[in-house]
């Protein structure tokens, strides 16, 4: 006792404002339930595993911790399982997950030797106590930072319910064969409480669904409640009812008496519908989730080491799916796990280790590949009976990467391009004053795209890139002849996708070598303003590679429009073949014999480069329901190059906080730091101020600007000779051959990239596992035709 009373300087009492850790060590993924428990420092209230805990004492100098402990509860056989009354698991009233119950023990242990108090104690001191008893009862920083309730949203009762007006109209509703008042829709058919007129539902964004007549008739007549058809049954709470004035699914207290007014007796009806939450829940089923997932698939659980789970933590498969694949890649590994220690991460890290980029890859490097937390948990699968893994909770990395992010900070699903490309720039400023050893650059390789002018001269645009985003050329499908039989045969019976088995339905089959020529194949562009013609024209455009990266990624851009401008995914199988050869899309640079376009652009041109609207684009999104700022903005954000790049902006841009915000039409003064910016990027300081005068000072559009301006004048970028292109080498890319192997798939299930399910597929030790969150298994059959985006290794000669 004398020993810690020493040391009580050394001890605080925690305000509110202290962020305190005691669910998870900040170096590894150590427990209260590991072995040897988690030991909280009482000064910092940073959390530590019992191998990492003397590693702090000899930081920091603190030999105050407590140490929690987690024992399992025996459980009695005949314990009778409780019945749930909400749906959600793990939680009050939800379904029982048989998770086993700990009992958390405490003590005072105070370093280097681990001299154990008990706790708690009367003769601890009252200091002693006091801290213990708040960190105890305040709620965790792990917890606190990111909570993920996997639980249905409880249904409200409507404000309207209760004075809702029913117009005698004396309209009896039959018990079925129900048809939409305004088409021919006789599916997704809702009642009007008020007026009792059966319309359908909303159109999906994808084309499918209703036509919209169900809420158009509330926007004329303002009736708010409506009752999903065929979903009415004796259990009147499970039926859909929707309050259009609150935009939710609600629940009517009084919707016997609603629907007795029309003369239906719910006692007798039959479910023949699903909810809204049910048609949502039921895309688990449906052929790509099935396929992806391999469901009903005997899957084979692995463990070891680079066989470590992670954990959903609310919509992180995005997350889960990129990191393990790029944990697979020799750059990450041998940053992050072979060539950095925990400890030696951990002595560079700043105070706190948990804001601490560095630390919290490497913690994820040696959680996921050390083997320690791959192993078989005591409990197997409920579902499958099958040996399981906890996996890990990347909760640390998560907040760490997603700090200042509005999107990757929250617990909406998010674009695993987007993060892939928010991570890689992420790691590349953290390791910017030590370059060569920056894992993010073997991704890295430079595009050049030239353009040939009507007047026979050219000019050259080179950037860097990460990835290959790729077109699918529906065109190219290899089996177009299955297809127009299917097409034929549906269109004759009458029958819809929705309708039809997934075994019957005929897919397009594109060969990746044909997106791949898509992407290098030539482009017209219109109104190409040539300095040498000093007018508008038509050029040519080609793009290549001036480099090739170690690994190879490519998207598959799978969102398109229809041919009545109507956004939709496309349902398309690509064949991936093992290995590709890209070495024909290498670019040349300058050629002899080739003369460059002049390098002055007149005045007026740069000032009729204004970011205005193309009135075409707006109108036409504006048809599709957008608002008309909003479209304005896609347009010009995506340098008025067409409805289809438009729509994807706004997709990936409707909650931005500034999406309302006025189209800002600056001065032409520009300020100086983005002048500095547009610089470090590699542009002289001449492109970058008309750049930025263009763009009204925008350098995201700045930088668009100059790639859609390559004659604008010299700059870094450009091209000015044969000899004066820089090599791979000079700009630091890697560069080899250009034969690459598949390794890794990241595949995407739902409608969206912004919801569904992300799972990652990998090529391990010559067998293909999927990493499923926490689920790892040997795959027994890859979807390598449905990926969104694919990984390549490239193969040396």
């Amino acid at each position: 006792m004398e020993l810690l009373r020493s040391n009580l300087s050394r001890v605080q009492i925690p305000e509110p404002t202290h962020r305190i850790y005691k669910h998870e060590c900040c170096l590894s993924f150590d427990t209260p339930r590991s072995e040897g428990g988690l030991f909280v420092d009482m000064n910092s209230f940073l959390a530590f595993g019992k191998d990492y805990v003397a590693w702090n004492h000899e930081k920091t100098g603190n030999p105050v911790y407590l140490h929690i402990k987690d024992t399992p509860k025996s459980v009695p056989e005949d314990r009778p399982l409780k019945k749930p009354t909400l749906l959600a698991i793990g939680v009050d009233g939800g379904f029982d997950n048989n998770e086993t119950e700990y009992e958390e023990s405490y003590s005072i242990v105070i370093l280097p030797d681990f001299v154990s108090l008990p706790f708690p104690s009367v003769e601890l001191p009252e200091k002693v106590r006091i801290a213990v008893d708040t960190v105890l009862s305040a709620v965790g920083a792990e917890r606190r930072e990111q909570v993920a309730a996997w639980a249905a949203e409880e249904k409200k009762a409507s404000e309207h319910a209760l004075t809702l007006q029913q117009l005698k109209s004396g309209i009896v509703i039959p018990p079925s064969g129900w048809k939409c008042a305004k088409c021919d829709k006789k599916e997704n058919l809702w009642l009007n409480l008020t007026d009792g007129m059966i319309l359908c539902g909303r159109k999906n964004w994808d084309g499918t669904g209703g036509n919209n007549h169900a809420v158009e008739h509330y926007k004329e007549t303002s009736y708010p409640l409506a009752v999903k058809l065929g979903t009415i049954t004796a259990d009147l709470e499970a039926a859909d009812v929707y309050s259009y004035p609150e935009d939710d699914s609600v629940l009517d207290p009084l919707l016997a008496q609603h629907l007795a007014h029309f003369g239906i007796d719910f006692s007798s009806m039959q479910k023949t519908e699903m909810t809204t939450a049910e048609r949502e829940l039921d895309q688990n089923t449906n052929f790509d989730w099935n396929r992806i997932q391999e469901s009903g698939k005997e899957l084979v659980p692995v463990f070891g080491p680079g066989y470590t789970g992670l954990v959903n933590l609310g919509n992180s498969c995005y997350l889960a799916a990129t990191m393990q694949i790029l944990f697979s890649t020799h750059s990450f590994i041998s940053r992050y796990f072979s060539n950095q220690s925990l400890k030696l991460a951990f002595e560079m890290a700043p105070a706190d280790p948990t804001l601490d980029l560095n630390m919290q890859l490497t913690k994820l490097g040696h959680g996921l590949l050390s083997g320690k937390y791959s192993v078989p948990v005591t409990e197997k699968d409920a579902a499958t009976a099958e040996a399981r893994q906890e996996g890990i909770p990347p909760r640390m990395f998560k907040s760490v990467v997603a700090a200042g992010h509005g999107e990757f900070s929250s617990m909406r699903q998010q674009d695993a391009l987007d993060f892939f490309l928010h991570l890689l720039d992420k790691v590349e400023r953290g390791n910017n004053t030590r370059p060569d050893l920056d894992p993010s650059r073997s991704f890295k390789f430079g595009v050049e795209e030239k353009i040939l002018c009507s007047s026979g001269k050219v000019s050259y645009n080179k950037r860097d890139d990460c990835i290959l985003s790729l077109n699918i050329p529906l065109q190219e499908a290899t089996n177009k002849d299955e297809l127009e039989a299917f097409n034929n045969q549906k269109a004759g019976k009458g029958l819809e996708e929705n309708n039809m088995s997934t075994d019957d339905i005929v897919r397009p089959r594109v060969p990746l070598e044909a997106c791949l020529a898509t992407f290098a194949s030539p482009e017209q562009i219109h109104d190409y303003y040539s300095t040498a013609l000093k007018g508008k024209t038509t050029a040519i455009k080609t793009t290549g590679l001036t480099s090739f990266p170690d690994y190879l990624v490519l998207h598959m851009r799978k969102f398109v429009m229809d041919a009545g401008w109507v956004p939709k995914k496309l349902d398309v199988y690509i064949d991936v073949p093992d290995v590709i050869d890209i070495s024909h899309m290498r670019s040349k640079g300058l050629q002899p014999g080739e003369e460059l376009l002049p390098d002055a652009v007149p005045e007026e041109v740069m000032e009729t480069a204004q970011p205005v609207a193309n009135e075409e684009i707006v109108e036409q999104l504006v048809s599709m329901g957008f608002n008309q700022l909003h479209c304005q903005k896609a347009a010009i954000n995506t340098s008025n190059v067409g409805v289809e790049e438009a729509t994807n902006w706004l997709f990936s841009h409707m909650d931005d906080p500034d999406i309302d915000a006025p189209i800002s039409h600056q001065a032409s003064d520009v300020d100086q730091s983005s002048v500095d910016t547009l610089i470090s990027f590699g542009f002289a300081e001449e492109v970058a101020r008309k750049a930025l005068k263009a763009s009204g000072g925008d350098i995201e559009k700045a930088t668009d600007w100059i790639f859609n301006n390559p004659n604008a004048s010299v700059s870094d970028m450009d091209v000015s000779s044969s000899s004066s292109a820089q090599t791979p080498a000079q700009t630091g890319l890697p560069d080899g051959g250009g034969r690459y192997k598949l390794f890794g798939i990241v595949s995407h299930m739902g409608t969206s990239t912004h919801c569904g399910h992300y799972v990652a597929h990998i090529l391990k030790e010559g067998r293909w596992v999927i990493f499923n969150d926490s689920k790892v298994g040997i795959s027994t059959d890859p979807p390598k035709d449905m990926g969104y985006l694919y990984f390549f290794q490239r193969l040396e000669n």
